[in-house]
C-alpha cells in the first residue's frame, strides 16, 4: 500500500528531529501543495526549489526522496531559480534517490561545479525533462542512462561546441532538444550526432520571441484571428515574454556583478590554454553577460527567422505590454509568416547558408525547428536545396557502401575504372566518419647542444615525390624538413642573421633534394638537403645553400615545371625572374598590377605560363615567351585577391579573394567556371586561401578570421564537409592561416592554424577525413591511396 502524503510529511518532521534541525519551509510548502492537488484530484507533484535548501536540510530531505516511489506523490520536480548553497554531491544523491517519479530537473550547473556535471553525465538520471541552461559543457558526452528523458535543454551553454561520439545513444526516448546560445557551428558533425536520436521531433538552435520551449509557435500556422482573440493572444504572448525576460535577467544578475554588464567580452588567456582538451569548461567567465542585449531586439536576418523590429516595437513607443498589444492590433491580420519572426539567441550554426533546409532534409521526422513547424512543402523545398548545394557523400555517391562490398565487387566484376573504385572507397570511409581525425604535428625537438627548440611555423609545403616529407618555414627564419608521419626532424636550417619570417617555400621537382626559401626581409636561398647534416648534428655547412639577389618585402616564390626558373613577388607591383642554375636575377617585370602582388604561381606543366594575384582585385595570366608586358588576360574579383593556384592538370585557376570569395576559372581564357558561393563574414581582414585536394576533384578553403576549413566539389561547387578546428581549451580560439591538400593521400590535408592568444604558437594540424577522432588510432592513410588522380568529378 502506498504511503500517503501526510504520513510521508510526518516522517520528514521526525527525521528533522533525529538530525537536530528545523524542518525546512520550502519542503513543508512542497508537501502542502502536493496534498492540496491530491485533494482536488489533480496530479500531486512534489516541487522542491534547491535555492532554499542548505546542507543541514540534506539528510531529512534525502530520507523523503528514497520513499517517494512508494508514496502517493505522483511526480517530483527539482528546480533552481538562482543560487544554491547545497554541494553538488548532495544534489546528485537527491536526484539518484528518486527512481520512476522524477519528472523535471531544472538546474544551473555553475553552482555545483565540474564534479557535479561529470557525475550527472556519467551516472545518468531517471528524469523526463532535464534543463541545464548556462551549463559548462564544452563537449556533450553524456553516457549515463537517461532512458526516460524526452526533453533536454542546454540553452546558453556558451562553451558548448560539439558532441561526443555516443552522447545521444543513451537517450532513446529524447524528442525535444534546445541548444540556443551555444557555440555549435558545424552542420555536418552536428547532424551526424543528432542522427543517433531516433525520435527527435523538436529541435532548436534559435527561438522566436514569444516561445519559451521547443514547441511550435502558435502564430506560425497562419490562422487569422478576430480582433478580440488577437488582443487576448497578444497580451498572453507579451506576458510570457516579459516573464521570461524578467526571470533570465534575475538569473544573470545573481551570477554576474552589475558592473560587468557594460564591459565587452574578450578572449581571455590563462595557463589553461596549454592544457589538454576537456569536456567541461569552467576556465573563463560565462559569456552569458551578453544575453540581455539579445533579448532587446537581436540582429538576425538568417535562415527563416528574420528581425522586423518595427512590427514588434513601434517607433517611439516604450516597451510595455500595452504598446506591444496596440502595435499588433493596429494590423487587421495577426498572420506572421515563418520569415517574419523575431529570433533571438542564435547559435553560430544558424548563420550557415541553407541551415534550415540542411537540417530539414537531414531529419525527415522533424516536426518543429526553431519554433517553426516543418510542413510537407518545407521538406520538398529542403530536399531540392540540399541536392543543389550539398554532397551527401563524396563524388556524388547517393548511398553508403561498406568497404568490404566495394572490394568484393572490384574482385568479382572489375569492369569499372580504377578511379571509380578508389572514389567509392573514399566515399565509404568519409561517410562513416563523424569527427575527422585532427592531429597537431609535434615538431618540438632537441637540437644543437641538447637545447630544446619549439618551432613556430609560418609556411609549409609537402614534398613533390616523397610522401612522408614536408618543409616548414618558421616565424624565426628557420627551415625545418620533417617526416610528418613519424614526426621526426630530418634536416634543420637555422635562421640567417636578423630575425625574419619564411613566407615562401618551393621544392624542385626534377631535383627533389632541393628547395627554395624566401623570407620577408628579402633573403632568397636554394638549399640542397642532401648536403645538410642531419638534425642532431651541430655543424651547418654554408656550402649547402646558394644565395640569390634579394627581393625586398617578399611574400611568395614559385619554381617552373623544368626547375630552370623561379619567380618572386611581394609588397610591390613587381615580379622578379631568377635563373636557378646561375643564381642571377634575369629580369624584374615592373608595374604588373596597381597594388602589391601577394602570390605568383607557375603552371604545373607549361614552363613559361604563370599567374599573379593582387590586392588590386585582378588576377592576370602571363607568358614569358611574349615578354610579359601585357597579360594574356585579366579577370577581376569583387575584393582584393589573396591566392591563385593552378589545378594539377593546369585546366583551371583557383582564385581566392578577401572574405570567402572563391572562384574557379578556365585557365585557357579566364572564363568563370565555378563560384563556390561561400558566405562572407563582412570583415575586410578575412584573408581567404584555397587549394586543391584529391587531384582537382575537391577544393579546400579557409580564412584567417574563421576556425573552419570548407571542402567543396571542384566540379559541382557542392559543399562536402566543414571541418572545425579545436583549440586546446575554450579560451584558445584558432583561425586558418594556410592549408594544403596532401598530394599522396586522398581526403587528407594539413592546416597551419594560429591562435588569437599571443602566448600560443602556431601549429600545423594534420586532418584525416578517413578516420574518426573518436575511433581507435588506426591509419587508413596508405591503404588504397591514389597514385594518380582524376581529372574531374564523377
Amino acid at each position: 500500500m502506498a504511503i500517503d502524503i501526510q504520513t510521508l510529511k510526518d516522517r520528514y518532521i521526525d527525521s528533522c528531529k533525529d538530525w537536530s534541525t528545523v524542518p525546512n519551509k520550502s519542503v513543508l510548502s512542497a508537501f502542502f501543495k502536493a496534498e492540496l492537488n491530491k485533494s482536488n484530484n489533480q496530479e500531486s507533484a512534489f516541487v522542491i526549489f534547491l535555492d532554499g535548501i542548505e546542507g543541514v536540510d540534506f539528510h531529512p530531505l534525502y530520507n523523503v526522496f528514497v520513499q517517494i516511489d512508494i508514496s502517493e506523490i505522483d511526480s517530483v520536480d527539482v528546480l533552481q531559480k538562482s543560487t544554491c548553497s547545497l554541494e553538488g554531491d548532495f544534489v546528485l544523491l537527491l536526484l539518484q534517490a528518486v527512481n520512476q517519479k522524477l519528472r523535471v530537473v531544472d538546474l544551473q550547473d555553475r553552482t555545483f561545479g565540474k564534479d557535479f556535471l561529470l557525475g550527472l553525465s556519467l551516472g545518468g538520471s531517471t528524469c523526463q525533462i532535464l534543463n541545464l541552461r548556462f551549463s559548462h559543457f564544452r563537449k556533450v558526452n553524456m553516457i549515463g542512462k537517461f532512458m526516460h528523458m524526452h526533453t533536454l535543454n542546454l540553452d546558453f551553454s556558451a562553451s558548448l561546441t560539439t558532441f561526443g561520439k555516443d552522447c545521444f545513444t543513451c537517450m532513446p526516448n529524447l524528442k525535444c532538444l534546445s541548444l540556443c546560445g551555444t557555440k555549435i557551428s558545424n552542420l555536418w558533425t552536428t547532424s551526424a550526432s543528432l542522427a543517433k536520436i531516433p525520435n527527435l521531433i523538436e529541435l532548436r538552435f534559435q527561438s522566436c520571441l514569444c516561445c519559451v520551449d521547443t514547441k511550435a509557435c502558435r502564430r506560425s500556422f497562419g490562422a487569422k484571428l478576430d480582433e478580440s482573440t488577437s488582443h487576448n493572444l497578444i497580451h498572453e504572448v507579451v506576458r510570457e515574454h516579459m516573464d521570461l525576460f524578467s526571470n533570465v535577467e534575475d538569473e544573470l544578475l545573481n551570477v554576474f556583478p552589475t558592473n560587468t554588464y557594460n564591459n565587452p567580452v574578450h578572449e581571455t588567456t590563462s595557463e589553461s590554454d596549454e592544457s589538454t582538451d576537456s569536456e567541461v569548461d569552467f576556465s573563463n567567465a560565462h559569456h552569458g553577460i551578453n544575453l540581455l542585449e539579445d533579448f532587446t531586439c537581436g540582429s538576425s536576418v538568417w535562415n527563416g527567422l528574420v528581425d522586423l523590429p518595427n512590427e514588434i516595437f513601434p517607433s517611439g513607443s516604450e516597451d510595455t505590454e500595452e504598446s506591444w498589444s496596440n502595435s499588433f492590433i493596429s494590423r487587421p491580420s495577426t498572420h506572421i509568416s515563418r520569415r517574419k519572426h523575431l529570433s533571438y539567441h542564435p547559435s553560430p550554426i544558424c548563420y550557415e547558408k541553407h541551415y534550415r533546409e540542411y537540417l530539414v532534409a537531414s531529419f525527415p521526422n522533424l516536426k518543429v525547428l526553431d519554433n517553426q513547424p516543418v510542413f510537407k512543402a518545407d521538406k520538398d523545398r529542403a530536399a531540392i536545396i540540399y541536392s543543389d548545394n550539398f554532397e551527401y557523400l563524396p563524388y556524388q555517391r547517393t548511398t553508403k557502401e561498406s568497404v568490404l562490398s566495394i572490394l568484393q565487387n572490384r574482385e568479382i566484376k572489375g569492369r569499372k575504372s580504377h578511379y571509380y573504385y578508389s572514389r567509392s572507397l573514399g566515399a565509404s570511409k568519409v561517410g562513416c566518419v563523424i569527427l575527422p581525425s585532427l592531429h597537431p604535428l609535434s615538431i618540438t625537438d632537441t637540437i644543437l647542444s641538447k637545447n630544446i627548440i619549439k618551432f613556430r611555423p609560418r609556411q609549409f609545403e609537402y614534398h613533390p615525390s616523397n610522401s612522408n616529407l614536408m618543409a616548414i618555414g618558421t616565424l624565426d627564419g628557420e627551415v625545418v624538413v620533417v617526416n610528418h608521419e613519424s614526426e621526426k626532424i630530418v634536416r634543420y636550417i637555422p635562421s640567417h642573421g636578423a630575425m625574419n619570417s619564411i613566407l615562401g617555400l618551393c621544392w624542385l621537382k626534377t631535383y627533389p633534394t632541393k628547395l627554395i626559401s624566401g623570407s620577408d626581409n628579402g633573403l632568397l636561398k636554394l638549399y640542397d638537403i642532401q648536403q645538410i647534416p642531419s638534425a642532431n648534428n651541430s655543424i651547418y655547412s654554408s656550402g649547402a645553400s646558394v644565395s640569390f639577389d634579394e627581393f625586398d618585402q617578399l611574400t611568395s616564390v614559385h619554381v617552373n615545371s623544368l626547375d630552370e626558373l623561379f619567380l618572386a613577388s611581394g609588397y610591390s607591383e613587381h615580379v622578379a625572374l631568377y635563373d636557378i642554375s646561375t643564381g642571377k636575377c634575369l629580369q624584374v617585370f615592373t608595374n604588373m598590377h596597381q597594388e602589391h602582388i601577394n602570390v605568383v604561381k607557375f603552371a604545373n606543366h607549361s614552363p613559361s605560363m604563370f599567374a599573379t594575384s593582387s590586392f588590386d582585385h585582378d588576377v592576370k595570366m602571363w607568358d614569358l615567351r611574349q615578354k610579359p608586358i601585357h597579360p594574356c588576360y585579366t579577370v577581376s574579383s569583387g575584393r582584393g585577391n589573396v591566392m591563385v593556384c593552378f589545378s594539377p592538370d593546369d585546366h583551371y585557376l583557383l582564385v581566392s579573394a578577401v572574405d570567402n570569395e572563391v572562384k574557379q576559372l578556365l585557365a585557357v581564357d579566364g572564363r568563370l567556371h565555378m563560384d563556390f558561393g561561400i558566405p562572407p563574414t563582412g570583415s575586410s581582414q578575412n584573408y581567404t586561401r584555397s587549394y586543391y585536394m584529391n587531384g582537382r576533384d575537391y577544393i579546400l578553403s579557409g580564412s584567417c578570421d574563421e576556425h573552419v576549413v570548407r571542402i567543396c566539389s571542384a566540379q559541382t561547387g557542392k559543399r562536402l564537409r566543414d571541418i572545425s578546428l579545436e583549440g586546446k581549451s575554450a579560451g584558445s580560439s584558432m583561425f586558418v592561416q594556410s592549408l594544403r591538400g596532401d598530394p599522396f593521400r586522398d581526403f587528407n590535408l594539413s592546416v597551419l592554424a594560429a591562435y588569437l592568444s599571443p602566448r600560443s604558437s602556431p601549429e600545423i594540424v594534420k586532418v584525416n577525413m578517413l578516420t574518426s577522432k573518436d575511433a581507435d588510432k588506426e591509419s587508413f592513410s596508405d591503404e588504397h591511396s591514389s597514385s594518380a588522380h582524376s581529372l574531374g568529378g564523377a
